[in-house]
């Protein structure tokens, strides 16, 4: 087991951890921060990496919202525990969407996972982002609050959350884009985003690990304390990850995210376009 890999491991833990629940696509970041770093694993290995890492990100939602979502709380009355009930529903409705295009297409898209995709992506959303504030200004959202939503409007957000199956999109990106777009305010926007991330993102955890172990793949010692270690840091990190934003959107809009997506595609796009010419040459 090499340090000089744990400190890599860390480090995408980090990366993974604040970036997963802000709009800003976790995968564009850890694309750009392996390409520099470079984890020296398997190429299967780090396929496997990237997305279960995501089970720790999963796990400080159900930490931090674990009251909200817990159906069978003794603080909660019968009236509260079957609102919470009405609210995984919504919540599974709206993830029907994704699983239906994603499942078939899941190999499709992970022929798209390149840095020329990503950057163009980070670009275009972050343009979205910057256009739909300048249009919400003083406007007052129809949905306060996570449990207004209904369930068309929870369908519609599953449905602009197939949008993030192309890489670098940023599935917190594309729900809370729709959601807002929808009539949703930007706390309910950014809750409900938080809460679909847990079916999806154990989904897709569950998928890669199966198809990894279906074409014979193995963990060895140090694969798997990578694993965990990454989850762990993850899981941390995105704690303060989703305090930040939840702070941050109650005085703030998302112009900022959609500034900061445009620059970050740019650093993209010129890291792989010079890296390009620098192999052609």
């Amino acid at each position: 087991m090499n340090f000089v890999e744990i400190l890599k491991v860390i480090v995408l833990g980090i990366v993974e951890g604040f970036t997963e629940w802000l709009p800003i696509s976790s995968t564009g970041h850890m694309i750009l921060v392996d390409e520099i770093i470079h984890l020296d694993v398997s190429g299967a290995f780090r396929e496997v990496f990237m997305v279960v890492i995501q089970l720790g990100a999963i796990l400080a939602v159900l930490l931090l919202y674990f009251h909200k979502l817990n159906p069978f709380s003794q603080r909660k009355n019968p009236a509260q525990k079957r609102a919470t009930i009405r609210l995984w529903k919504k919540i599974i409705v709206a993830c029907v969407p994704a699983a239906l295009v994603g499942l078939p297409l899941d190999n499709v898209m992970d022929k798209l996972l390149n840095g020329y995709v990503v950057s163009a992506t980070l670009i275009i959303y972050g343009i979205f982002f910057i256009f739909l504030e300048q249009r919400n200004r003083n406007v007052s959202f129809p949905i306060q609050r996570v449990t207004q939503i209904s369930y068309q409007t929870a369908a519609l957000i599953g449905c602009c959350q197939v949008l993030a199956l192309i890489p670098g999109t940023s599935r917190s990106g594309a729900t809370i884009l729709g959601a807002m777009l929808i009539g949703c305010s930007r706390e309910a926007a950014a809750e409900f985003s938080f809460f679909l991330g847990i079916p999806v993102m154990f989904g897709a955890s569950l998928l890669k690990i199966v198809k990894f172990f279906i074409k014979g793949g193995a963990f060895s010692g140090a694969e798997f304390f990578y694993l965990i270690l990454g989850m762990l840091v993850a899981f941390a990190v995105s704690v303060y990850s989703i305090r930040f934003l939840m702070g941050y959107i109650r005085k703030h809009d998302f112009k900022f995210f959609g500034y900061y997506r445009i620059v970050l595609g740019i650093i993209v796009l010129s890291y792989f376009g010079i890296s390009a010419l620098v192999m052609a040459s």
